[in-house]
């Protein structure tokens, strides 16, 4: 939530020639309902596994760049499978996170109580799937882009996989107009 991983992914995905597919759009049209609904209608735990199935097939597919909400990590399998992909985990603070998104409310993740203690837990979690952590704080979305593409250069032992998933912590109940399934247009932001 708050990373930049929808526009540093377009990007990324526009310059390395790639398809750039968002998890939860990919969801959200399979099911026909919003990921809010989903959560709400079928719980949390429905929604992991759906989840966990776009990502299986996502993996199988045409190389891409693909976001992917936060909350992955919380499923096992999920995990399993990001740890076996190029993982770019775009870091930003707490503090940050909230300044970028703290006044949408189209977010009922930032309703929760405990919003920072799930941040917290997540954190050991993201830097364990990662193959690359980029800092997003204060920085424009190309310039990390562009850090991104350089790092993954020249860094010894990746696997031959091109497809990179993008972590961040992430409202998995939100979803906006911006994000989706496709090539970034020339105009990306």
């Amino acid at each position: 939530m708050g990373s930049g991983k929808t526009t540093v992914g377009q990007l990324l995905a526009a310059r390395l020639g790639l398809r750039f597919a968002d998890s939860d759009q990919v969801i959200e049209q399979r099911h026909g309902r919003s990921v809010r609904e989903i959560f709400a209608e079928d719980g949390e735990a429905a929604f992991r596994a759906a989840e966990h199935e776009v990502l299986a097939e996502l993996m199988r597919g045409p190389d891409a760049v693909v976001s992917v909400g936060g909350g992955a990590v919380e499923h096992q399998s999920s995990r399993r499978l990001l740890r076996a992909a190029r993982v770019i985990y775009l870091q930003v603070g707490y503090d940050e996170a909230m300044r970028r998104v703290g006044g949408d409310p189209g977010r009922p993740l930032l309703r929760r109580p405990d919003l920072d203690d799930v941040y917290r837990r997540r954190l050991p979690v993201y830097q364990s799937v990662a193959t690359l952590t980029v800092g997003t704080a204060g920085r424009p979305a190309e310039a990390v882009c562009l850090e991104v593409i350089s790092r993954l250069a020249r860094e010894p032992g990746l696997p031959p996989d091109p497809r990179i998933r993008l972590l961040s912590l992430k409202d998995p109940n939100e979803i906006r107009s911006h994000e989706g399934v496709g090539p970034c247009a020339s105009g990306c932001p």
